[in-house]
């Protein structure tokens, strides 16, 4: 199990000048310095400022004195450049900014709230745009996220790690947010009156979801209409389904997966299985707007697809490489074509790109997000948590994800007029119906 051990008497002292401590990333690198003094924690898985000394009226002796105070900060940096900080300092520093918010501020802030700050700040100082610190409701939040089961509106989402825009990406039908009229496409501008694109994906989230009954105003942007639009969503508990399967005409089957998480690999097998059971002799496999999700997931319907062998690795920054293995004798040889588009992401690229590689598959659609690395979630021992970037995944046959995405085999375009609807019939799906062909003309 993934821990964090530190001295506890160390923590506690840590603890202790967080109280008297500033906020966020304002001293956020010098903090970071000392991030093992509490790391006594356990795994759950995987701007300047002007002087604010009174003028005096001396406007020459003001100048002189800058210029003066400038030398001597020069002075200093060049004799202590490269010096590590030390723990005393670090804690003086804490101490002087604390003083300064309490005398000068015009707003108050809590102490819970600024020892908050230090620990978020920590984590935004890294050159990390996925690593975050999580408070004790933040993390039980993005664990329930995980589990397939939840309180909210019933809309898959993500985020553009670029832009920071969140999207919706899917309603699920017969949720709230289908029926308050979201679409796909649709971006989230506010969260009851709260601008939220400046937001980590995994706060807003949190807004959006709550208690059954309870009402949350969500205001989004869509492309063509000038104004934003607010939706009123009564939230409601969702069981999300992430695997739908059917049987097609000629024995092709279907299966849809919109994300990997702890339910998705029953729901794979026992799709696989039923349409294995009634005859299925070629598949489609749908990863479109599929953001990934548990890995492990990804790893355990491979082998239901693969022979034993290499499915995936990871190497982390000092080249250590973790590998994962099919183990299963189970695998499915039909003609398979799986499809992708731009938002089909992390674990749906490791499971297609292994598919791929091992010529099991041919992806076809458009290039995929391009998101592989990985993120460890770790559970500190107050039930706050942290995730940070550790290692990057390769496909089986060393292919880079990261930056890059999965590149199609057959480039097929959604058409425009389809790009905006929740539900597409698949006689109107030009990618589906393109699939279909391909296995037609490929059967065995």
């Amino acid at each position: 199990m993934f821990q964090l051990k530190g001295d506890k008497t160390m923590k506690n002292k840590f603890v202790l000048g967080a109280l008297t401590g500033a906020f966020c990333a304002l001293f956020a690198f010098a903090v970071f310095f000392t991030f093992y003094v509490y790391q006594d924690a356990k795994s759950v898985s995987l701007a300047d400022q002007e002087s604010l000394i009174p003028d005096t009226g001396n406007t020459d002796s003001a100048s002189e004195d800058s210029e003066a105070d400038s030398e001597t900060a020069d002075d200093t940096a060049d004799s202590t450049a490269g010096e590590p900080i030390s723990e005393d300092e670090v804690f003086e520093k804490i101490e002087y900014i604390k003083d300064m918010i309490d005398t000068y501020s015009l707003y108050g802030v809590s102490t819970d709230d600024l020892v908050e700050g230090i620990y978020k700040g920590m984590m935004e100082s890294l050159d990390d745009k996925y690593a975050m610190y999580y408070t004790e409701d933040e993390f039980t939040a993005l664990k329930e996220s995980s589990s397939g089961t939840y309180c909210g509106i019933g809309a898959l989402v993500s985020q553009d790690m670029t832009t920071g825009l969140i999207t919706i990406v899917k309603p699920f039908v017969d949720g709230p947010a289908y029926a308050a009229g979201m679409l796909p496409g649709d971006i989230v501008y506010m969260v009851d009156d709260v601008d939220v694109t400046a937001m980590d994906l995994s706060e807003v989230v949190r807004r959006m979801k709550g208690d059954a009954g309870t009402n949350v105003v969500v205001t989004v942007y869509r492309e063509g209409i000038e104004d934003p639009i607010d939706f009123e969503i009564v939230r409601d508990w969702i069981t999300v389904e992430t695997v739908e399967s059917e049987m097609l005409d000629n024995n092709i089957g279907y299966v849809s997966i919109s994300e990997f998480d702890e339910v998705t690999v029953d729901q794979f097998i026992e799709a696989i299985d039923t349409l294995e059971e009634q005859g299925m002799t070629s598949l489609v496999l749908d990863l479109r707007n599929n953001p990934g999700g548990l890995v492990d997931s990804a790893v355990a319907m491979l082998d239901r697809l693969l022979p034993p062998g290499l499915l995936v690795y990871t190497e982390d920054k000092n080249g250590v490489r973790e590998e994962e293995y099919a183990e299963d004798d189970t695998e499915l040889t039909i003609p398979i074509v799986i499809l992708m588009n731009g938002q089909s992401a992390s674990a749906s690229e490791i499971f297609a790109g292994a598919m791929q590689d091992y010529g099991a598959a041919v992806i076809m659609g458009e290039q995929s997000y391009g998101k592989g690395i990985v993120q460890i979630v770790a559970g500190l021992y107050d039930n706050s948590g942290i995730k940070l970037t550790i290692s990057e995944y390769f496909t089986p046959l060393g292919n880079k994800v990261h930056g890059i995405g999965i590149t199609p085999d057959v480039e097929v375009v959604l058409n425009e007029d389809l790009q905006q609807l929740v539900t597409i019939p698949k006689d109107d799906d030009n990618q589906i119906q393109s699939a279909i062909t391909y296995l037609l003309e490929h059967q065995e």
